[in-house]
């Protein structure tokens, strides 16, 4: 990799393809995502390498309610059960867990969760995985300009609305990538990515490497990021 200065400080993954992964062996859906999981950690534990501040893992939208209710069902038990069991590999890698998303809309025993996780890994100095849970962009737009209201706010600017995000600490996009062939946002990050750069990888999610992961993060240092402007990465008049 470049300097450390090159490197994208937030990353934000929409994992795509543990259904379509399953199906193609002949498998239930949700041995994809059981395998998905594996894929997560394997991405996380490469952006700690790597020194990335930020990973954002889009973990559950708003829209995927409408699923099947033992597919629902089984998704948030391995939200639940992902997260009280995997302590040590938060420790061992400083890993600190934060969420953005709807925490109210979602069961009790999963909110209780993340709440302990974010408890437990508060102090860790590592790199900050946000898990997004029953997350969709617009809600958490809507939601962030009804509190800014709410506080006494008669117009708002742009800051009155990102202060109100859920974590209002999550600097905007640098890479955003997803896998499984598609080439969409589907309502992640939209305020986020206004500058972002994508990668879009045919991989299916449990199939998605580290090193796969590491050259999409390669690719990303190579790129002219003008912002609007007409200078390059290096200053360098266009």
């Amino acid at each position: 990799m470049d300097s450390q200065a090159s490197l994208p400080k937030h990353v934000a993954l929409i994992m795509d393809g543990n259904g379509r992964w399953a199906q193609s062996r002949g498998l239930p859906r949700t041995a994809g995502h059981k395998e998905g999981l594996e894929a997560a950690k394997r991405i996380v534990r490469a952006a700690a390498d790597l020194g990335i501040k930020y990973i954002t893992l889009y973990t559950f939208s708003t829209e995927n309610w409408k699923r099947t209710q033992d597919e629902v069902g089984y998704l948030m038990g391995l939200i639940k059960l992902h997260l009280r069991a995997e302590f040590e590999f938060y420790k061992e890698n400083q890993i600190r867990v934060e969420h953005i998303g709807d925490l109210a809309g979602l069961p009790k025993e999963v909110q209780t969760e993340i709440i302990n996780a974010k408890a437990d890994t508060k102090n860790f100095t590592g790199t900050t995985c946000v898990l997004a849970i029953n997350y969709g962009s617009r809600d958490e737009i809507v939601r962030a300009a009804n509190k800014a209201i709410a506080a006494g706010k008669s117009r708002l600017e742009e800051s009155d609305v990102s202060a109100n995000f859920d974590l209002a600490e999550l600097p905007d996009i640098d890479l955003l990538i997803r896998t499984g062939g598609e080439k969409r946002l589907s309502n992640f990050l939209l305020w986020q990515a206004a500058y972002a750069e994508f990668i879009f990888s045919d991989t299916l999610w449990p199939d998605y490497s580290a090193e796969e992961f590491k050259k999409d993060v390669l690719e990303f240092e190579g790129r002219n990021r003008r912002f609007g402007g007409l200078e390059n990465k290096k200053g360098a008049a266009k």
